[in-house]
C-alpha cells in the first residue's frame, strides 16, 4: 500500500550547482538570511531535545519549541538557525497524529524553513496504529511535497546502524549491538515492538510504497546521488540511506543539501539527519545567552521500564528514592497529592529525590494512563520550585510532561551523557523558568547519568 501525496513537484532534483567548498549556491545565499533555514519535528521531546543538543554543541544556534510559538516568543528567542518543535506522536493513534500534526506543517513552511525533519527514534520503532510514521509524512508532505523521502537509517554516535537497508542497535551505550529485531528490549517494546530488521518492509507495513535503498559501500564510493535521482526518476516513494560509520553522514549530507537547493525538503530519521547537515550550517563561538547553571537537590523521575534505565536507576546512590504504585497514581487523587508532597518536602531539605514507577500488577490502567499520570506528578513537584534541576526518564512520560509544565521552548545547556541533554526551560513562570532540565529516553544515557544529573552546577 504505497503512499497517496502524489507528486506536485514532479521528479528528482538536479539543481546541484555548487559555491565555495561545494557547498550549494542556495546554502551560502541562507547564510545572509535571517530567520531559522532547517526545522524538525520531534515524535517525542526525549529525542526532539536529543536533536537540540546535536545543533548546540556544533555551535549552531538553536532552539525547541514545546508548541508552535507566538510571535512574541519567537522574538525573545532571538535569531536561530535550526528550530524545533517537540510532540508526542510517537505516542498517538492515526487520527489523533494528523490532528496534531495538521498546524506543524504550515508553521515550519511560514518560516521559511528549507529543510523539515521527522524526527524519529533511533530504532525506528512504530506500528501501524500507534506513531506510523507513514501517517506522519504524508501529513507533513501536504506543506513540504517532497516526491521521494530521504530516510536516514543510523545514527553511529547512539551506536545505530543500517546495513544494507537493515538496523543495529546496541542495548545501552555499552552493551552488544543487536540486529534490532532481536534486541533486547526493542523486539519486545510493550507499545510499538521491532519484529522487523529489514527498515524498507518495516515501513511499508506502515503504509509507505517503494523504497530503494544507498547501500553504505555506495557511500565512499560517492554514488549516493546517482541512486537517489535514479529512484526518483522511477518515482520511488523513499529512499533509505544506510549509515553504517560517521563518515557516511558527509555525504548523506551532500546529498540533502542538494535537494534542499531545489525545493524545501523533509526528511525522516534520528539526529543523524542533524549530524548529516551540520557542515552546510553557519556556526557562532556563542550559539546563544545562556543564564548560569544552577545549584540545588536534583529530582529525577523514572517512568521507564528499561532495563538500561532501571540499572541507571540502581546505580544512583546520592538519591533517596521512593516507589510509585502506578495503579493507584492513575485512580488515588489523594495518594497522587501525598506523593507529591512528600518528594517536595525531600527535596527542600536539599535532598537528591528519584520517584520511580514499578511495574504494573494488573491490567486496570493503561501505559498511556501511567505516563500521563506521572507527568502530572512531576509537573507539580518542579512547579512548587522545589528543585531547580530534574530529569523525566522515559520517553513517553518526558512527552505528557512537556504537555502539561508551563513552558513553551528549551535552549540547550550541556550534557550529562549521550542522548541526555541538559536544557534550560522558557517559561513565563518565574519557578519554572530558567529550570534544567533532561528529558532522557529509556535506552539513552550511561549507567552514571543520574549521579551526573547530582553533580551538575
Amino acid at each position: 500500500m504505497g503512499s497517496d501525496h502524489r507528486r506536485r513537484a514532479a521528479g528528482p532534483c538536479r539543481d546541484l550547482s555548487a559555491g565555495t567548498g561545494g557547498c550549494p549556491r542556495f546554502l551560502l545565499r541562507a547564510h545572509m538570511m535571517t530567520g531559522p533555514r532547517v526545522g524538525w519535528f520531534g515524535d517525542d521531546f526525549t529525542g526532539a531535545s536529543d536533536t537540540l543538543g546535536t545543533y548546540a554543541e556544533a555551535g549552531v544556534s538553536a532552539a525547541l519549541l514545546t508548541r508552535i510559538a507566538t510571535p512574541q516568543q519567537l522574538k525573545r528567542l532571538g535569531p536561530v538557525v535550526a528550530l524545533g518543535l517537540a510532540g508526542k506522536t510517537r505516542a498517538l493513534d492515526r487520527e489523533a497524529m494528523v490532528e496534531a500534526l495538521a498546524p506543524v506543517g504550515p508553521f515550519f513552511a511560514g518560516l521559511g524553513i528549507r529543510l523539515l525533519h521527522y524526527k524519529c527514534c533511533s530504532t525506528f520503532d512504530s506500528a501501524p496504529e500507534i506513531g506510523n510514521l507513514s501517517v506522519a509524512i504524508n501529513a507533513l508532505r501536504a506543506s513540504f511535497p517532497t516526491p521521494t523521502l530521504p530516510i536516514v537509517g543510523g545514527q553511529p554516535n547512539l551506536r545505530r546502524y543500517c546495513l544494507f537497508g537493515h538496523l543495529f542497535a546496541a542495548a545501552g551505550q555499552a552493551g552488544a549491538v543487536f540486529r534490532i529485531d532481536r534486541h533486547p528490549t526493542m523486539s519486545r517494546h510493550p507499545v510499538t515492538p521491532m519484529g522487523e530488521a529489514d527498515l524498507a518492509l518495516h515501513l511499508q507495513r506502515l503504509g509507505m510504497g517503494a523504497i530503494t535503498n544507498v547501500p553504505y559501500p555506495a557511500m565512499a564510493l560517492g554514488e549516493a546521488s546517482s541512486v537517489f535521482v535514479e529512484a526518483a526518476t522511477r518515482g520511488d516513494d523513499a529512499v533509505l540511506l544506510d549509515v553504517s560509520r560517521t563518515e557516511d553522514l558527509d555525504a548523506i549530507g551532500s546529498l540533502l543539501w542538494q535537494e534542499a537547493s531545489c525545493r524545501p525538503l523533509l526528511a525522516l530519521g534520528a539526529s543523524g539527519v542533524a549530524q548529516a547537515l551540520l557542515p552546510g550550517l553557519s556556526k557562532s563561538d556563542s550559539a546563544s545567552t545562556l543564564r548560569p547553571r544552577v545549584e540545588g537537590p536534583a529530582f529525577v523521575l523514572v517512568g521507564s521500564l528499561s532495563p538500561v534505565t532501571r540499572a541507571q536507576a540502581e546505580a544512583a546512590p546520592s538519591y533517596d528514592k521512593i516507589q510509585i504504585d502506578p495503579e493507584r497514581l492513575v485512580v488515588d487523587d489523594l495518594y497522587a497529592g501525598t506523593l507529591a508532597e512528600m518528594l517536595v518536602a525531600r527535596l527542600s531539605e536539599g535532598r537528591h529525590t528519584m520517584a520511580l514507577t514499578r511495574e504494573m500488577r494488573s491490567e486496570t490502567v493503561t501505559n498511556r494512563q501511567v505516563a500521563i499520570a506521572t507527568a502530572a506528578l512531576a509537573d507539580a513537584v518542579l512547579t512548587s520550585g522545589a528543585a531547580r534541576k530534574a530529569c523525566i526518564a522515559g520517553g513517553d512520560t518526558s512527552s505528557y510532561f512537556m504537555g502539561v509544565v508551563d513552558g513553551w521552548a528549551l535552549r540547550h545547556l550541556g550534557n550529562v551523557g549521550p542522548g541526555s541533554p541538559v536544557c534550560e526551560l522558557l517559561s513565563d513562570q518565574p519557578r519554572l523558568d530558567g529550570l534544567n532540565l533532561v528529558l532522557k529516553g529509556g535506552q539513552m544515557g550511561d549507567r552514571d547519568v543520574f549521579e551526573r544529573l547530582a553533580r551538575w552546577s
